[in-house]
């Protein structure tokens, strides 16, 4: 006998103490059963109505007295103690039951799913010991266990018509909020036949974090290759049109002018110098946020390239002036930097994109390569690429770089690729003719001839 109101025992026989191993009904009467789960509470309820009236109710239970299940046929009816207090009276036999039924039962209570059974108004008539141990007992209502609290209304509207849906959602548990993966369908209760809602929980809380941890890490992604991009471009544009206001205000400057004239290019320069100061902060500051520093780049008025500066009309070995391939889209950097060698006695050709470079490089005899970076067709990247795979001594000739994109990872490609140097743009004259000469008479020649060691000419080149 078992009273529901003290959630205590009233009376045992013998083959029940020895169910509950319990050594006397003493001790048995002193145990404390209030501790029930939600569905065993829901169902003794349920039994105390339906036999209030001295109805019978026949009901197979599976008890846990030792950890074990033990599953019984009983019989279960309302009996009226002295006082007229009703207890319910559990006249029970056990069952063979099957070996299929105890292991899903086992498996019922070992699964990490969570499990619980609803009735058509919403009431938790069931939890399995993973929902339990999740949600604890069952009195609170089902939208109390959703962070959204209208989330497990929507549940049961839609099991309601027919339904079964799943969805994500975070829900307040005992070890705080956690993403489920929440199946709900509609489900006939066995006890009862009434409709009701079956509610299957996985934990997917470590995955959710891992694929907002990835989806973080992509963003950052994207917003430091945008950034990168930005740069770059910032780089191109503005240093672009730098370079042809000081390399000609550069150029005039020593032509000879009348002094007037003289001293108003002498301000371009000055101007054309301070504004590419401006933009070289501009630029090095915005990539200090989360990337690596710029390359250094040397100022149009601080000359060169500790390396001294020779004749670059002299350092073609005996075959004449230096030959040197010029490699870039834009027609006035092309101009300018024709016009900067010739007046050193360099003889200068060009080619406006990578692709015509490429077949320029392998068609003639050049004693260096000026190659642009940011070009139509072939980029100046490829372009040096496709030059070193010609092998021989074309293939061997060195490439310098004349670009305004010196970050530092851009500069790490273009070595990669097979650059020797780089001048950054806007060129600075002394620096340009300077490493022309070097890297024209360096013995590249005969390195590529086998005259001179790969060592040798890496000394040579600095």
């Amino acid at each position: 006998m078992f009273d529901p109101a003290s959630s205590r025992g009233v009376y045992a026989n013998a083959a029940a103490l020895t169910l509950w191993g319990a050594e006397t009904l003493d001790e048995l009467l002193a145990r404390d059963f209030s501790n029930l789960s939600p569905a065993v509470k829901a169902r003794t309820n349920r039994l105390r109505d339906a036999t209030a009236g001295g109805e019978e109710v026949q009901e197979r239970w599976t008890f846990y007295p030792n950890g074990r299940p033990v599953t019984v046929q009983a019989t279960i009816s309302t009996f009226r103690m002295d006082d007229g207090h009703g207890v319910l009276l559990f006249e029970a036999a056990p069952l063979d039951v099957g070996a299929e039924e105890r292991r899903a039962v086992e498996a019922l209570r070992h699964t990490s799913t969570l499990i619980t059974l609803l009735d058509e108004a919403g009431a938790i008539l069931f939890s399995n010991p993973a929902a339990y141990a999740a949600y604890g007992p069952g009195e609170a209502t089902l939208g109390a266990r959703f962070v959204d609290r209208d989330r497990g209304a929507w549940f049961l509207a839609q099991v309601r018509g027919g339904q079964a849906v799943s969805r994500l959602c975070e829900v307040e548990t005992a070890a705080g909020r956690r993403w489920h993966d929440i199946d709900a369908r509609p489900v006939t209760d066995p006890v009862t036949g009434a409709s009701g809602t079956l509610l299957n929980e996985q934990d997917v809380t470590a995955r959710v974090e891992a694929e907002v941890a990835q989806a973080t890490a992509e963003q950052k992604a994207a917003m430091a290759e945008a950034r990168q991009k930005f740069l770059t471009d910032m780089s191109h544009e503005l240093r672009t049109p730098l370079n042809a206001v000081i390399g000609f205000s550069g150029l005039l400057a020593g032509a000879g002018l009348p002094p007037a004239q003289g001293e108003q290019v002498q301000t371009i320069h000055e101007a054309g110098q301070r504004l590419l100061t401006v933009v070289n902060q501009m630029i090095d500051l915005s990539e200090q946020g989360d990337g690596p520093a710029a390359a250094p780049t040397a100022s149009p008025e601080a000359g060169v390239a500790a390396i001294p500066t020779p004749d670059p009309a002299d350092e073609a070995g005996g075959r004449g002036p230096l030959r040197v391939l010029c490699v870039d889209d834009n027609q006035t950097n092309r101009m300018l930097m024709t016009a900067m060698l010739a007046a050193q006695g360099v003889v200068c050709e060009t080619a406006d994109d990578g692709a015509l470079g490429l077949a320029a490089a392998a068609a003639g005899d050049w004693d260096v390569v000026l190659m642009d970076i940011q070009m139509p067709v072939m980029d100046g990247v490829e372009s040096a690429r496709g030059i070193r795979a010609l092998g021989g001594e074309v293939g061997a000739v060195p490439i310098i770089a004349v670009t305004a994109n010196t970050l530092a990872d851009q500069v790490q490609s273009y070595l990669e690729a097979g650059m020797d140097d780089l001048v950054a743009k806007p060129v600075n004259m002394a620096e340009l003719l300077g490493k022309v000469a070097y890297w024209g008479g360096c013995g590249w020649r005969e390195a590529a001839s086998g005259g001179l060691s790969d060592a040798d000419r890496s000394h040579a080149g600095g």
